[in-house]
């Protein structure tokens, strides 16, 4: 018999790579989706393996449907990568942000809980958790202190904390996967590197003339999210339920990533890029930087992409795209 999986949040950009790489392993698919939720890649891409997932509409904020969901499927595991992502767009609207990304997994703990207590459950953390903390190394790690700086940050502080506490206390099988930022052509145009990558090429079709930003100076550390979709499989398929940090380990600044997008393109980032105020966060994280040794010693996870094959792809990806247009 096929193995279950449940993916909330499956039309974003990991649940879109993760449905796809669960259907090649055999698994059957079944994915929730809220109503308005649109982005202009993932759709296409789900489009392509729509025949072989069960979508339905749904909301984790929505107790009920959760319920009927986890109830009907009853699946080996769970994804719970529903979210409301966007740092910066959590300053603008922290309720929802705090009430989707907190209330929302404590909805799904529980419907998971009384409904189908032996799946294995997956929630997506974030390095946004770790905010302005560092350890001495300048890494972070599974051990690093928690001082998030934006209220995407702290509402995902609370799902954390509050998932160990389910795990702990009801004997549930219930791991974090704490992802640092990862990247794809199906990313989202309004988080920063899909955004510099489209203009990019835009400039350079002759479609755009300037890229507009906000704080440069801010390092990240960048993945693909191909890499860490199968990071989350061996997190869940690993024996006992625990957390890791999934990182390249490797940081660069939003600078480097404008001169490497547009150095790939035979242009000099510094004619294009301007800065704005408007796209400035009232909290800044300055730095992350992951240690994922333990992943990479424990459920051998090794990354396959850097930060150049990945730019790469997403430039491919959007000349293709952009060139329909001129």
């Amino acid at each position: 018999m096929k193995k279950k999986a449940f993916i909330t949040g499956i039309n974003g950009q990991d649940g879109s790579y993760l449905s796809s790489y669960l259907i090649d392993k055999g698994y059957k698919v079944y994915g929730m989706v809220r109503r308005n939720s649109i982005n202009e890649h993932q759709t296409t891409r789900l489009d392509i393996l729509n025949k072989k997932i069960d979508l339905s509409y749904g909301d984790l904020l929505d107790e009920s449907s959760l319920e009927s969901k986890i109830k009907k499927i009853k699946p080996n595991e769970i994804y719970n990568l529903a979210a409301q992502s966007h740092v910066k767009v959590s300053f603008e609207i922290p309720q929802f942000t705090v009430k989707t990304n907190s209330i929302g997994v404590l909805n799904i703990l529980e419907a998971f809980r009384k409904y189908s207590p032996n799946s294995k459950f997956y929630q997506a953390s974030s390095s946004e958790m770790f905010g302005i903390s560092v350890d001495k190394d300048n890494f972070q790690r599974e051990t690093t202190n928690l001082s998030p700086n934006s209220p995407y940050g702290c509402s995902k502080v609370f799902s954390f904390y509050l998932t160990k506490f389910y795990r702990r206390a009801y004997k549930l099988f219930i791991a974090n996967g704490i992802l640092f930022n990862h990247e794809s052509p199906f990313r989202g145009t309004n988080f920063v590197t899909n955004k510099i990558v489209k203009t990019a090429v835009a400039i350079k079709l002759g479609l755009e003339k300037k890229l507009v930003l906000g704080n440069l100076d801010a390092y990240r550390d960048w993945g693909h999210s191909k890499d860490y979709v199968i990071a989350m499989h061996k997190i869940l398929t690993h024996k006992v339920p625990d957390d890791f940090v999934i990182a390249s380990g490797k940081t660069y600044s939003v600078r480097q990533f404008c001169e490497k997008t547009f150095k790939k393109l035979g242009m000099n980032y510094k004619k294009y890029v301007v800065q704005h105020k408007k796209y400035f966060r009232p909290g800044e994280v300055p730095f992350l930087k992951g240690d994922a040794s333990k992943a990479r010693k424990i459920l051998k996870w090794k990354p396959k992409y850097t930060i150049d094959t990945l730019i790469e792809e997403m430039i491919d990806s959007w000349v293709k795209t952009l060139s329909k247009n001129k």
